[in-house]
């Protein structure tokens, strides 16, 4: 069996905070954006004018009207989330999606070197869980960026993977080491991988549901006369917009969640002689998989749509952290060792 390099687990531990600290940086630096949203969406809108009046004196077309082409409540993000032009001024948003992408470049190194050190794949306990999940999670989401403008999340994003960050390090701190026995399968690269995969795509999901019902309520407080008190939220697409990404991206989601369950009853099988046995983390690991299907199934044929559909999604991944945190520490059984 090979060594385990302590010295390395301990730049590791090191590298983890760093990538922690970056995103915490990265959240302020989003959050800022957010905060001075009144001058960036004058500033846009100015500068969306000013293009249209440029247009117009071009074909020799009649002067605009003052106010005229005004973007609607959240058009500053389109509802495809592509980009739009912002003439560069959201520079709250740019220092902070640089700051992430540092964030994800140090984070990488930090698993990596996990896994070096432990000469093994780096998801064997919950520390290694939450913080590979945590940069899928990162990770995801910067790609993301790279062809829609997903800015609007990362606050959110942000937070989440620096709250699983600090959870990790401080809740389930763990010194590198060896498998446990049961562990020691190669279907734990498998079936954790993409448990791994799956749970991080839900996050991010979950991130879209809680800003879809803060816009639907918004939009609904907007068509009755009131007030607009969270004009940041109109650089977030509509309500539906978020709706639509969140389905898609869980359905995937739910296939992976799918292979999971049916991968570690095989990996049951091969361990203990049954392929289900209503283990707990059994039992959860397909409660979550009757909730994100209940969700599809109602989205996509009993027009369970709007706030609904935006609750069974955080339901679901209400589910996933209650699997993760309650069972693995509270609940006795077959994969108490998850804990560990």
């Amino acid at each position: 069996m090979p060594s385990i390099n302590e010295q390395l687990g301990a730049y590791s531990d090191l590298f983890m905070l760093l990538a922690a600290f970056a995103y915490a940086v990265g959240f302020i630096a989003f959050a800022w954006d957010l905060a001075k949203s009144n001058s960036t969406i004058r500033e846009l809108e100015a500068g969306l004018l000013e293009a249209e009046a440029r247009q117009l004196a071009t074909v020799g077309g009649p002067a605009p009207v003052k106010n005229a082409g005004k973007p609607a409540a959240g058009a500053l993000v389109s509802e495809s989330m592509d980009y739009v032009t912002d003439t560069g001024k959201r520079k709250a948003a740019k220092v902070a999606v640089s700051v992430a992408w540092i964030g994800v470049a140090i984070h990488a190194v930090a698993v990596v070197s996990r896994a070096i050190a432990a000469a093994r794949v780096p998801w064997g306990n919950m520390y290694e869980f939450l913080t590979t999940g945590a940069f899928i999670v990162a990770l995801v989401f910067m790609v993301a960026l790279l062809r829609k403008d997903l800015r609007f999340m990362g606050t959110f994003v942000m937070l989440l993977v620096t709250i699983m960050l600090c959870a990790a390090t401080m809740g389930f701190p763990t010194p590198v080491a060896h498998l446990v026995p049961a562990l020691q399968s190669p279907w734990l690269v498998i079936h954790v991988s993409i448990a791994v995969l799956a749970s991080a795509l839900f996050t991010i999901t979950f991130a879209m549901s809680v800003l879809q019902l803060i816009q639907d309520g918004r939009q609904k407080r907007l068509a009755a006369g009131g007030e607009d008190k969270l004009a940041f939220m109109r650089l977030v697409p509509s309500a539906v917009a978020l709706e639509n990404a969140a389905y898609r991206v869980n359905a995937v989601s739910f296939v992976m969640w799918t292979f999971t369950v049916m991968a570690g009853a095989v990996w049951a099988e091969a361990a203990w002689g049954r392929y289900w046995g209503w283990d707990t983390k059994e039992v959860w690991s397909f409660v979550i998989w009757v909730v994100y299907a209940g969700y599809l199934h109602a989205r996509a044929t009993r027009g369970w749509t709007g706030a609904r559909s935006a609750w069974l999604s955080i339901i679901g991944y209400l589910c996933i952290i209650f699997n993760f945190t309650v069972v693995n520490l509270y609940f006795n059984g077959l994969h108490s060792y998850a804990g560990v």
